[in-house]
């Protein structure tokens, strides 16, 4: 211990701002914290009762069930406060007797309700008009789901295979391709018999140091993922003294060790439960080192030419048409390794839709993805425990640190202040609290006169809110990419778990409407506990389709939100006792383009030889044959009628020329806070219609070398 943090390796002079070259995983030293109170006995009572009807088979075993409860429980402790207080507050409405009175039921607590009456209420509510009452038990049947098919015994009954490193290629799909390796190829090559490597090492060494009650940068970079690593790279590559701040955990390869209800906790925003205020939309963002590069699928798309033009034309945008941009997108693919996946990759899961697509005469093609020998292993959702993904962690953090960045993990801003007022680049005060759980945190203040905030789409708006530097548009105009699947049961196995998750890519429809507006269709890694979420239902009927799990193929729709150009579907703010708000509703566009695009799924599943297809609505529709389709354009798509999700958040501090439209010019930098830049995917003015990964980086590139352009380091 040196100080008051406890440091990763021996001590090296100490940090006052001006120390190059050290990445820093700051560890406050243990302390006798305040643990949130464990459920009381009518919440996990009533979480008990919930859980036997959501999963029957669990609790066969009063052991087992017991275990699975306790698991909850404690998962729950550990969410950050304002979400643990909602869970609490959704067990206290499903037990109360007279929320059961008022909804038809005996006026009884729900524990003390027979099973049968427990099952009806549970499906009352999961179909009611009323939307609280579906978002409790979205909030319940969540938990539980994704805390069961996370146990090992409920891995081994629906026949998963568990971790590639634990028993190496079991499938043809997994594993390295036979063949002499290319730099052409993203995936691995030689023998198919080849043991399983180590986890690869940072390419980085990690330097221990002590850090002090004050930190001085000439950049602070805010978030270390594809906008914030790039950016920080280039800053630092042209020369300038940069600190990196990261609100996750600093987990690498080792850490990655493919257990889904682990890292599903550990590397995403909120411990993997973040999601609109109603339950409506789960959003699967990366809280990590290396952000949503770390768990992303490797895709790279570039931003399409309509959607640039839209940009010039609708928000100002200039130096971003799409010559403009082609080299900037080249250097970023060349830097990442970015290459087409050969046809003897992909995965059965991704042959549904390169086969059924074609079937259907529909435009499909391989993806790009940014991997460099690539093992087909199917965990990247968990990280990369090979360093093949060549995101932040293995290309940009490296770059930036060997350029003389510092960084500082479990490191979360909470408000930027003005040191200064006056001048292009006045001294600003980034407070600053180191987290470590277990741990007491810490206060430390970073001082630059050049602030780049990248922590995405819900955590730059509320920094900027929370600093008294919000207004105009910050937070507003929301785009998520709403996303639905449809599961195909199929004679043979599709083990979706293995294999590259998302190697092609359908887009057909992308340009559904005059104005570039439509969905485009993937397909997704599919593991127990979130295929268990967003399968419909709970208990026999669930239990039944996750038995086939072996033989299910998914695809995902994925809707270029925004149809509605003028209205502002979500928005995001910070309320009190460090709340996040987060709204959203699509528009009537944006609801049946995903109408269209559910459909348009489940027809290419039929044409690739699905026995039969589930959509994720509530009561799902099964489709067996092309007349089936039909009933798909009767459901509703409203709040919590179907399973929606979004690994793409973006929006709310949109660049352009109106401050009342607008959270940045078109620079980057926030109106009236001079050295305030936002280089992170809620800098886009329009949702993509593609996965946003290269874009961002693309925009991160441009705002970073415009700073670097208007002040010289040093």
């Amino acid at each position: 211990m040196i100080g008051t943090a406890t440091l990763s390796k021996a001590a090296t002079p100490a940090v006052d701002g001006h120390c190059r070259g050290r990445y820093l995983f700051l560890v406050p030293p243990p302390a006798a914290t305040a643990l949130p109170e464990p459920l009381s006995a009518t919440r996990r009572a009533t979480l008990t009762a919930a859980a036997s009807r959501i999963v029957p088979h669990a609790f066969a075993e009063a052991t087992r069930g017991e275990a699975l409860i306790s698991a909850i429980a404690a998962r729950i402790q550990r969410l950050p406060p304002p979400k643990r207080r909602d869970f609490e507050m959704a067990l206290d409405l499903l037990g109360n007797r007279w929320a059961t009175l008022a909804t038809g039921h005996h006026p009884l607590p729900f524990h003390l309700l027979a099973p049968e009456e427990q099952d009806r209420l549970l499906q009352r509510w999961s179909r009611s008009r009323v939307g609280a009452l579906k978002t409790i038990v979205q909030a319940v049947r969540r938990l539980v789901l994704l805390a069961e098919y996370a146990t090992r015994e409920a891995e081994r009954e629906v026949g998963y295979r568990g971790p590639f490193y634990e028993r190496g290629a079991e499938l043809p799909w997994e594993g390295p391709l036979v063949g002499i390796a290319s730099d052409a190829d993203p995936v691995a090559r030689g023998s198919r018999s080849a043991a399983v490597p180590a986890p690869r090492p940072s390419p980085w060494h990690t330097d221990a140091s002590s850090v002090g009650a004050t930190v001085r940068a000439e950049v602070v970079v805010v978030g270390s993922g594809a906008g914030g690593a790039v950016a920080a790279a280039r800053l630092a590559e042209a020369g300038h003294d940069v600190l990196i701040l990261e609100e996750g955990e600093p987990l690498d390869a080792g850490d990655f060790n493919e257990r889904e209800g682990e890292l599903h906790e550990r590397l995403y925003a909120d411990g993997g439960l973040r999601a609109t205020d109603d339950l409506a939309i789960s959003l699967l963002q990366g809280a990590t080192l290396g952000g949503g590069t770390t768990v992303n699928w490797m895709v790279m798309l570039r931003t399409p030419d309509w959607v640039l033009e839209e940009w010039a034309a609708r928000h100002g945008a200039e130096g971003m048409s799409p010559r403009d941009l082609a080299p900037v997108f080249e250097r970023i693919e060349d830097e990442v390794h970015a290459r087409t996946v050969p046809d003897d990759a992909h995965s059965p899961n991704n042959r549904i839709l390169l086969d059924g697509a074609r079937a259907l005469g529909w435009a499909t093609r391989p993806a790009r993805i940014n991997a460099r020998n690539c093992l087909r292993t199917g965990f990247c959702g968990g990280g990369c425990r090979y360093g093949s993904k060549q995101g932040a962690l293995q290309v940009f953090l490296p770059r930036a640190v060997g350029s003389g960045a510092r960084v500082l993990a479990s490191a979360r801003a909470e408000r930027i202040e003005f040191a200064e007022r006056g001048g292009a680049f006045p001294l600003k005060r980034v407070h600053v609290v180191l987290t470590q759980r277990g741990a007491s945190p810490r206060t430390v203040v970073v001082e630059a006169p050049v602030v780049v905030l990248a922590a995405g789409a819900i955590g730059t708006p509320v920094l900027l809110q929370r600093s008294g530097l919000g207004g105009d548009a910050v937070g507003r105009y929301l785009r998520l990419h709403p996303t639905s699947a449809v599961i195909g049961l199929f004679n043979q196995e599709i083990y979706a778990a293995a294999g590259i998750p998302l190697s092609a890519v359908c887009d057909e429809h992308l340009r559904r409407d005059a104005n570039g507006y439509g969905y485009w269709i993937e397909c997704p890694s599919m593991h127990p506990a979130l295929a268990a979420v967003a399968t419909s239902g709970f208990g026999a009927q669930h239990r039944e389709v996750m038995l086939q799990f072996r033989r299910l193929g998914s695809l995902i729709a994925l809707v270029r939100d925004g149809a509605d150009q003028e209205l502002s579907n979500g928005e995001v703010s910070a309320a009190r006792g460090g709340r996040t708000r987060i709204r959203y509703r699509l528009g009537p566009r944006d609801a049946q383009h995903l109408v269209e695009a559910i459909a348009a799924s489940a027809r290419l599943q039929l044409a690739a030889g699905a026995m039969e297809v589930r959509t994720l609505h509530t009561s799902p529709v099964i489709v067996r044959r092309e007349r089936d389709l039909a009933a798909i354009s009767a459901r509703r798509v409203g709040a919590n009628d179907v399973a929606l999700f979004s690994a793409h958040v973006n929006g709310t501090c949109r660049f352009g020329r109106d401050r009342a439209t607008s959270g940045t010019d078109l620079h980057g930098e926030r109106f009236g806070a001079p050295g305030v830049f936002v280089a992170d995917g809620s800098l886009l003015p329009t949702a993509l219609g593609v996965n946003p990964q290269e874009t961002i980086m693309a925009l991160a590139t441009i705002v970073a070398e415009r700073v670097a352009a208007r002040r010289r380091p040093g």
